[in-house]
C-alpha cells in the first residue's frame, strides 16, 4: 500500500526533492500542502502517513514556528535529512532578463539570494508560497516579465530557462528537513545519537542554567536552541532544544535528572543523526 507523504510546495519544491532521496526505495504519494500548519494538521488527522517539513536553513536560520507546529499537533521527530540547496532564477525560455521587472520565491528563498538580488535594484522582488508556486506561476501565465528563485528541478518540471545557477550568497548552502509522523504512529528506536525536547520555564532565577548544567554534565552537545513566548503568560517561554550523544546511557540519565526539576518536559522525537 502507498504511503501518503505531505510537503509543503508542489512539484520542484525542495521539500519534494528532500522526499525524493528520503524514500527512494518505497512507494508514496505526495500530498502538496500550501502551508507548514495544513502540512502539520495533515499528519495529525492521519490524511497522510507522515510528513516531510523543513526545520532549519544554513543561511536564513530556523524555523521556529515549525517546532511550535510539531508541538501543537503533538507529533513526533523520526528522522531528519540535510539537503544541499542550490538556488537558480528562471524564466520563460523565450523571454530575455532585459524584459524582468520583477522576481518572485519563498521568503527564505529571498533571504538565501540576497546579495544576489541587490545587483537588480530595478526589479521587484515578491513573495510567493513556494519556490516551484512561482516557477509554475510563470509558465501557466507565460508571463515574460516575471522571474522566479527554484531549483533546477522546478525548471525542467516547468519548462524555464535557467539564467543563472547556484545564486544562493553562500554556496555551502544547507536546509534541514525533519521527518514527522503522528503520535499514535510513532515507533521508537533502541540506537540512536540525536534527540529533540521542549521544557517550559517560568521566570525564577536560575532555572534554566540548573537544565543546561545537567546536559554539559553527562557530555551532551546542544546542536540549537530556540525560545517560543507562551501566549497569555508573559515572561514565561518554551525552550526547544535539540541534543546530539555519543553515550546513548549518559542521554537516559540526562532525562531522569531533568524530569526531577521541570515537570513541562516533553521529547519530540529520538533519531539518528
Amino acid at each position: 500500500m502507498k504511503k501518503k507523504i505531505a510537503i509543503q510546495g508542489r512539484k520542484g519544491c525542495f521539500h519534494e526533492i528532500a522526499t525524493k532521496k528520503l524514500f527512494s526505495k518505497i512507494d508514496y504519494d505526495i500530498i502538496e500542502c500550501k502551508t507548514f500548519n495544513e502540512l502539520t494538521h495533515f499528519v495529525s488527522k492521519f490524511t497522510a502517513d507522515l510528513g516531510v517539513l523543513a526545520i532549519e536553513n544554513s543561511i536564513a536560520g530556523v524555523l521556529i514556528y515549525n517546532f511550535f507546529l510539531i508541538k501543537l499537533y503533538n507529533l513526533k521527530i523520526s528522522r531528519e535529512i540535510y539537503l544541499p540547496i542550490n538556488h537558480n532564477l528562471l524564466i520563460l525560455k523565450n523571454s530575455n532578463i532585459k524584459n524582468i521587472k520583477k522576481i518572485i520565491s519563498h521568503p527564505m528563498a529571498i533571504l538565501q539570494c540576497k546579495n544576489y538580488l541587490s545587483k537588480y535594484r530595478n526589479i521587484k522582488i515578491s513573495e510567493s508560497v513556494d519556490t516551484a508556486e512561482a516557477a509554475s506561476f510563470i509558465f501557466k501565465n507565460k508571463n515574460y516579465y516575471i522571474g522566479a528563485i527554484a531549483s533546477s528541478e522546478a525548471a525542467t518540471a516547468y519548462n524555464l530557462k535557467i539564467v543563472d545557477k547556484n545564486i544562493q550568497t553562500v554556496n555551502k548552502n544547507f536546509t534541514r528537513f525533519l521527518i514527522i509522523k503522528n503520535n499514535h504512529k510513532y515507533k521508537k528506536i533502541s540506537l540512536f545519537e540525536k534527540a529533540s525536547f521542549y521544557f517550559r520555564l517560568k521566570n525564577l532565577i536560575g532555572e534554566l542554567s540548573k537544565l543546561l548544567n545537567i546536559i554539559s554534565y553527562y557530555d551532551i552537545n546542544i546542536t540549537s536552541i530556540q525560545t517560543f513566548p507562551i501566549k497569555k503568560k508573559p515572561w514565561e517561554y518554551l525552550f526547544f532544544i535539540d541534543i546530539k550523544f555519543f553515550n546513548i546511557n549518559n542521554y537516559f540519565f540526562m532525562k531522569k535528572e531533568i524530569n526531577k526539576i521541570n515537570n513541562y518536559f516533553y521529547v519530540i522525537g529520538e533519531y539518528k543523526n
